[in-house]
Protein backbone atom coordinates (compact mmCIF):
# COMPACT_ATOMS: atom_id res chain seq x y z
CA UNK A 1 0.00 0.00 0.00
CA UNK A 2 1.17 3.35 -0.85
CA UNK A 3 -1.18 5.45 0.91
CA UNK A 4 -0.47 7.62 3.96
CA UNK A 5 -1.06 5.58 7.67
CA UNK A 6 -3.15 7.63 10.23
CA UNK A 7 -0.05 9.11 11.47
CA UNK A 8 0.48 10.62 7.33
CA UNK A 9 3.42 8.97 6.94
CA UNK A 10 3.51 6.37 3.86
CA UNK A 11 2.97 3.60 4.62
CA UNK A 12 5.59 0.83 3.24
CA UNK A 13 4.69 -1.18 0.25
CA UNK A 14 4.81 -4.29 2.30
CA UNK A 15 3.43 -6.75 -0.81
CA UNK A 16 6.27 -5.52 -2.58
CA UNK A 17 8.85 -6.14 0.18
CA UNK A 18 7.76 -9.70 1.06
CA UNK A 19 7.63 -10.55 -2.23
CA UNK A 20 11.57 -9.58 -2.65
CA UNK A 21 12.25 -11.39 0.93
CA UNK A 22 10.44 -14.50 -0.93
CA UNK A 23 12.67 -14.26 -3.66
CA UNK A 24 15.67 -13.98 -1.62
CA UNK A 25 14.58 -16.87 0.65
CA UNK A 26 15.05 -18.95 -2.87
CA UNK A 27 10.94 -19.47 -3.01
CA UNK A 28 9.51 -20.98 -6.23
CA UNK A 29 6.57 -21.92 -5.53
CA UNK A 30 3.59 -19.66 -4.51
CA UNK A 31 0.61 -21.70 -3.67
CA UNK A 32 -3.18 -19.69 -2.75
CA UNK A 33 -6.49 -19.49 -2.07
CA UNK A 34 -7.68 -16.01 -3.64
CA UNK A 35 -7.61 -13.64 -0.69
CA UNK A 36 -8.09 -10.23 -0.90
CA UNK A 37 -5.65 -9.48 1.89
CA UNK A 38 -2.85 -11.09 -0.19
CA UNK A 39 -3.91 -9.95 -3.66
CA UNK A 40 -1.09 -7.86 -4.54
CA UNK A 41 1.23 -9.92 -3.66
CA UNK A 42 -0.54 -12.89 -5.43
CA UNK A 43 -0.43 -10.16 -8.54
CA UNK A 44 3.48 -10.09 -7.84
CA UNK A 45 4.16 -13.60 -7.34
CA UNK A 46 1.94 -14.31 -10.52
CA UNK A 47 3.73 -11.59 -12.52
CA UNK A 48 6.90 -13.41 -11.16
CA UNK A 49 8.21 -15.89 -14.48
CA UNK A 50 10.66 -17.13 -11.34
CA UNK A 51 7.80 -18.60 -8.97
CA UNK A 52 5.42 -20.65 -10.28
CA UNK A 53 1.95 -19.63 -8.63
CA UNK A 54 -0.47 -22.37 -8.03
CA UNK A 55 -4.02 -21.25 -7.21
CA UNK A 56 -5.65 -24.31 -4.72
CA UNK A 57 -9.57 -24.65 -3.91
CA UNK A 58 -8.83 -25.44 -0.09
CA UNK A 59 -5.77 -24.82 2.09
CA UNK A 60 -4.91 -28.22 2.83
CA UNK A 61 -4.05 -28.60 -0.73
CA UNK A 62 -0.75 -26.32 -0.64
CA UNK A 63 0.13 -28.21 2.56
CA UNK A 64 0.59 -31.22 0.10
CA UNK A 65 2.00 -28.92 -2.82
CA UNK A 66 4.96 -27.87 -0.02
CA UNK A 67 5.93 -31.64 1.08
CA UNK A 68 6.03 -31.98 -2.97
CA UNK A 69 8.14 -29.46 -3.57
CA UNK A 70 10.32 -29.94 -0.62
CA UNK A 71 10.70 -33.34 -2.10
CA UNK A 72 11.56 -31.98 -5.67
CA UNK A 73 14.17 -29.62 -3.90
CA UNK A 74 12.29 -26.79 -4.29
CA UNK A 75 10.70 -24.01 -1.50
CA UNK A 76 7.57 -23.59 -1.38
CA UNK A 77 5.25 -20.84 0.69
CA UNK A 78 1.22 -20.82 1.46
CA UNK A 79 -0.45 -17.26 1.22
CA UNK A 80 -4.06 -18.20 3.10
CA UNK A 81 -6.52 -16.35 5.35
CA UNK A 82 -6.71 -17.33 8.46
CA UNK A 83 -10.30 -18.77 8.00
CA UNK A 84 -8.35 -21.49 6.00
CA UNK A 85 -6.49 -22.51 8.63
CA UNK A 86 -9.03 -24.62 10.13
CA UNK A 87 -8.82 -26.13 6.63
CA UNK A 88 -5.19 -27.21 6.94
CA UNK A 89 -5.32 -28.73 10.76
CA UNK A 90 -4.78 -32.53 9.57
CA UNK A 91 -2.76 -32.08 6.54
CA UNK A 92 -0.62 -30.30 8.93
CA UNK A 93 0.08 -33.34 11.12
CA UNK A 94 2.26 -34.59 8.13
CA UNK A 95 4.49 -31.44 8.41
CA UNK A 96 5.39 -32.55 12.11
CA UNK A 97 5.79 -36.04 11.53
CA UNK A 98 7.69 -36.07 8.42
CA UNK A 99 9.87 -33.33 9.23
CA UNK A 100 9.90 -31.40 6.10
CA UNK A 101 9.99 -27.29 6.27
CA UNK A 102 6.36 -25.49 5.59
CA UNK A 103 5.79 -21.63 5.39
CA UNK A 104 2.89 -20.04 5.36
CA UNK A 105 1.54 -16.76 5.74
CA UNK A 106 -1.63 -15.41 6.95
CA UNK A 107 -3.94 -12.80 6.52
CA UNK A 108 -5.66 -12.10 9.51
CA UNK A 109 -9.48 -11.85 10.21
CA UNK A 110 -11.81 -11.99 13.03
CA UNK A 111 -9.35 -9.16 14.73
CA UNK A 112 -9.11 -5.38 15.04
CA UNK A 113 -12.89 -3.98 13.64
CA UNK A 114 -14.43 -7.55 11.54
CA UNK A 115 -17.45 -7.03 10.70
CA UNK A 116 -18.43 -10.77 10.01
CA UNK A 117 -19.16 -12.63 12.75
CA UNK A 118 -18.09 -15.92 10.87
CA UNK A 119 -14.49 -14.80 11.12
CA UNK A 120 -14.34 -13.86 14.52
CA UNK A 121 -13.94 -17.65 16.13
CA UNK A 122 -11.02 -19.01 13.85
CA UNK A 123 -9.53 -15.28 13.63
CA UNK A 124 -9.31 -15.56 17.67
CA UNK A 125 -8.02 -19.50 17.83
CA UNK A 126 -5.59 -19.50 14.67
CA UNK A 127 -2.57 -19.05 16.57
CA UNK A 128 -3.54 -21.60 18.97
CA UNK A 129 -4.33 -24.05 16.41
CA UNK A 130 -1.16 -23.10 14.38
CA UNK A 131 0.74 -24.06 18.03
CA UNK A 132 -0.67 -26.99 18.70
CA UNK A 133 -0.48 -28.44 15.30
CA UNK A 134 3.68 -28.19 15.74
CA UNK A 135 3.78 -24.40 14.10
CA UNK A 136 5.96 -21.56 15.23
CA UNK A 137 4.22 -18.68 15.37
CA UNK A 138 4.96 -14.98 14.71
CA UNK A 139 2.43 -12.50 14.54
CA UNK A 140 3.29 -8.69 13.03
CA UNK A 141 1.15 -5.41 14.11
CA UNK A 142 2.93 -3.48 11.70
CA UNK A 143 3.36 -3.55 7.79
CA UNK A 144 7.39 -2.47 7.97
CA UNK A 145 7.60 -5.39 10.20
CA UNK A 146 6.24 -7.95 7.54
CA UNK A 147 9.19 -8.18 5.45
CA UNK A 148 11.68 -8.99 8.10
CA UNK A 149 9.52 -11.34 9.64
CA UNK A 150 8.93 -13.54 6.42
CA UNK A 151 12.92 -13.54 6.10
CA UNK A 152 13.56 -14.42 9.30
CA UNK A 153 10.27 -17.03 9.10
CA UNK A 154 12.05 -19.13 5.81
CA UNK A 155 15.31 -19.14 7.50
CA UNK A 156 13.77 -20.62 10.50
CA UNK A 157 11.53 -23.11 8.49
CA UNK A 158 14.81 -24.19 5.53
CA UNK A 159 17.45 -24.05 7.92
CA UNK A 160 15.91 -25.73 10.58
CA UNK A 161 13.00 -28.29 8.44
CA UNK A 162 10.30 -26.30 10.93
CA UNK A 163 6.94 -25.51 10.12
CA UNK A 164 6.59 -21.42 10.47
CA UNK A 165 3.50 -19.20 10.06
CA UNK A 166 3.55 -15.19 10.13
CA UNK A 167 0.59 -14.14 11.19
CA UNK A 168 -0.45 -10.44 9.56
CA UNK A 169 -2.65 -8.47 11.40
CA UNK A 170 -6.05 -6.86 10.51
CA UNK A 171 -4.84 -3.57 11.49
CA UNK A 172 -2.49 -3.98 8.78
CA UNK A 173 -4.69 -4.69 6.19
CA UNK A 174 -7.79 -2.94 7.52
CA UNK A 175 -11.15 -3.28 8.87
CA UNK A 176 -14.30 -4.58 5.68
CA UNK A 177 -17.49 -3.55 6.27
CA UNK A 178 -21.17 -4.85 4.82
CA UNK A 179 -21.25 -1.51 2.53
CA UNK A 180 -17.85 -3.15 0.79
CA UNK A 181 -19.94 -6.21 -0.50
Amino acid sequence: MSAADQGGAPRPDWPLEVHGALRSAGISQVSYVPDAGHARLIRLCQDDPALRSVPLTSEQEGVGLAAGAHLGGARSVLLMQSSGIGNCVNALSMVQVCGFPFLTLVTMRGEWGEFNPWQVPMGQSAAQCLRTAGVIVEPVHEAGRIAPAVAAAARLAFDSSRAVAVLISQRILGAKSFAEH
